[in-house]
């Protein structure tokens, strides 16, 4: 069970991506500074700066970001690792969704990802860290060389990237999880599943 301070942080961040995405989506990513943001979000410009490094930052930033490797090992199944990501997947939308039929700050930001230079950059470095993060794990199995788990494990991060693209571009209207799934289906043959 996460401290109150780690509770804090998180529901500041929520709060602080809920705020930013308001603004970013009644006047245009470009258009907002931080301090708007913060001043929305009622917390410190600092404090979004310490969250989030910065503004592309809020957009792309998660809970899975700053798990530990032990907390990450608990998370992903290095065996299963796409059941795993799917599992993940579902959990995450379902929860960002609760409060109704409203899309939640996951679903509203992912428009973001693919129409924002900008952020797309943040969000394929911040995969790029996610990969680097993984492969020893997968690697642990014996299954791979380092090097196997490397390109496995950049393909599945970046094969998720391109699911969740083509499903924005397709209209967002089916489930994240089960367009991500279909779509990382040809990728299950590395794992053997």
């Amino acid at each position: 069970m996460a401290g109150l301070r780690e509770r804090w942080r998180l529901n500041a961040m929520h709060t602080v991506q809920e705020r930013a995405l308001d603004l970013f989506d009644a006047k245009g990513f470009a258009a907002v500074t931080i301090e708007e943001v913060a001043a929305a979000a009622e917390v410190s410009p600092s404090t979004v700066y310490r969250l989030f490094g910065t503004k592309e930052g809020i957009i792309v930033a998660d809970e899975f970001d700053n798990l530990s490797d032990e907390q990450l090992a608990k998370v992903v199944d290095p065996h299963d690792p796409i059941g795993s990501l799917i599992r993940s997947v579902r959990e995450y939308d379902t929860g960002a969704n609760e409060s109704g039929t409203e899309p939640g700050p996951w679903r509203r930001s992912l428009r973001y990802h693919f129409t924002e230079p900008s952020v797309r950059r943040a969000a394929y470095a911040s995969a790029d860290r996610t990969s680097q993060r993984l492969s020893p794990l997968l690697a642990s199995t014996g299954r791979f060389t380092e090097a196997q788990a490397k390109v496995a494990t950049n393909a599945l991060i970046f094969g998720y990237l391109a699911a969740l693209e083509q499903w924005f571009l397709d209209g967002g209207d089916r489930p994240v999880a089960a367009y991500v799934d279909e779509a990382l289906d040809p990728l299950r043959a590395v794992w053997g599943g």
